[in-house]
């Protein structure tokens, strides 16, 4: 009876959250304070719900450009660059075999950051331009995930995500003193992205073990925490209203 209980506790846990050695023991032999299986847990459990909240995290940031028909306030250099470092991490983590717990939210943070790019584009009316982007950038993307891609370049793709990251987020920082307020975006998008680099720390290090990936997120946190340190003091800060012609 015991072990047919098990069998639905156990196809849920085992591989995804647990190994099968952890799961024996802490819930066969009862060891509640593993530290070493507690802390496997702790960061499937964080990395699978980092992965899970991506697929919403800049959805704000969309609906408001679209709401406002205006991307006023984001520095499209910026997005560029944070669109760099998500395919960097992402296409390093495939070549790598990681599993997809510890880099998922990359793939659909891209997705999501490649649509802010095209409204930015588009909305400053230059839509074909827009949409000669989208096919470049599919077109570069198959290719680095290609075997023509050596394994050198990726790993140089994923190193230069640190010196992409912090110029993309000085960039937007830059953007935001020069005006005087953050325009369209989205504080909700902010926060989240704050705390998922930073729980990213903890889950890189444990699942991978790769400590360009963790410094990734360290270096990510920070510029992060300077975005979110921006929107609570421009927090009553409103853009100028356009003037009727």
């Amino acid at each position: 009876m015991a072990a047919e209980a098990d069998g639905p506790l156990k196809r849920a846990l085992v591989p995804l959250l647990l190994p099968e050695e952890c799961y024996d023991q802490i819930f066969v032999q009862w060891d509640l304070l593993h530290v070493a299986c507690l802390k496997i847990l702790l960061s499937k459990g964080l990395g699978l719900g980092i992965v899970a909240g991506s697929l919403l995290v800049k959805l704000p940031q969309v609906f408001k450009i679209l709401r406002a028909k205006s991307a006023e306030g984001l520095s499209l250099q910026s997005v560029l660059l944070e669109l760099v470092a998500l395919t960097g991490t992402m296409v390093y983590s495939i070549t790598n075999n990681f599993p997809f717990s510890s880099w998922g939210e990359a793939l659909f943070l891209m997705l999501q950051t490649v649509t802010i790019c095209f409204l930015v584009l588009h909305y400053r009316r230059q839509t074909v331009k827009g949409v000669t982007f989208l096919t470049c950038y599919a077109l570069a993307l198959l290719l680095l995930l290609s075997p023509l891609t050596p394994l050198a370049l990726v790993t140089l793709l994923q190193a230069s995500n640190v010196p992409a990251v912090v110029l993309g987020r000085l960039l937007q920082a830059a953007t935001n003193y020069r005006h005087g307020h953050t325009g369209q975006l989205s504080a909700v998008t902010v926060f989240l992205l704050f705390g998922g680099s930073l729980a990213r720390i903890f889950t890189s290090i444990q699942e991978t073990g790769d400590l360009l990936m963790a410094g990734t997120f360290v270096v990510s946190s920070l510029c992060n925490g300077l975005i979110a340190a921006q929107l609570l003091f421009y927090w009553n800060a409103k853009p100028p209203r356009e003037k009727k012609e």
